[in-house]
């Protein structure tokens, strides 16, 4: 009965030993694509290529790829419309460039002292203080796809493949940059 108990008592402290005190428990981190180098926002090897660039962005995957005679030379995470601003789909082509552009639609308002009143605010029904103005969102890089306002930009990607935006499709802005120095007028979009 001794060698018995004496080996529960060992047991129980072997068992004791095993427990992590509660300040060293270690939560798992959650890391988004684009924040760690392995799990990037998006890929460009273009630069190595020649030939005419097109674009394909998916709505599903919130992917765009590009190719450039035909051959896929980068990706990159985008964000589209959102739920009751959908991103239009169809075949499109670059209309319009702009390197520095500001929505005439979504942005701020900003009171008399140039303090932000209201954010996310659209222009036209929400209400601007007297003295105060409309601040459009910055839309940099700007690659216009349709006539009523649409296009592709540099800005934020808060949830990698997931949308979020008024319906224009967002790049990363290091990819904006890079896509508006290779696309021309006339450069095809497809979104599907």
């Amino acid at each position: 009965m001794k060698s018995h108990s004496g080996l529960l008592v060992a047991a129980a402290l072997s068992l004791a030993s095993c427990v992590t005190p509660k300040e060293e428990i270690r939560t798992a981190e959650v890391v988004k694509p684009g924040q760690h180098p392995e799990r990037p926002l998006f890929e460009w090897n273009g630069a190595e290529t020649a030939g005419p660039i097109s674009i394909t962005i998916s709505l599903a995957e919130q992917k765009a790829k590009i190719y450039r005679s035909s051959k896929e030379v980068g990706w990159t995470y985008v964000a589209t419309g959102r739920s009751g601003y959908p991103s239009p789909r169809g075949s499109f082509s670059i209309l319009e460039k702009q390197a520095v552009k500001s929505s005439n639609k979504y942005g701020s308002v900003v009171n008399s002292s140039g303090n932000i009143v209201k954010s996310n605010a659209t222009a036209g029904v929400h209400a601007v203080p007297a003295g105060g103005r409309f601040v459009g969102a910055p839309m940099p890089y700007w690659m216009r796809l349709t006539s009523y306002g649409v296009g592709m930009h540099a800005g934020p990607i808060p949830n990698p493949g997931s949308p979020a935006s008024h319906g224009c499709i967002r790049l990363p802005p290091e990819m904006a940059e890079t896509l508006f120095s290779v696309v021309e007028v006339g450069t095809p979009v497809t979104i599907k």
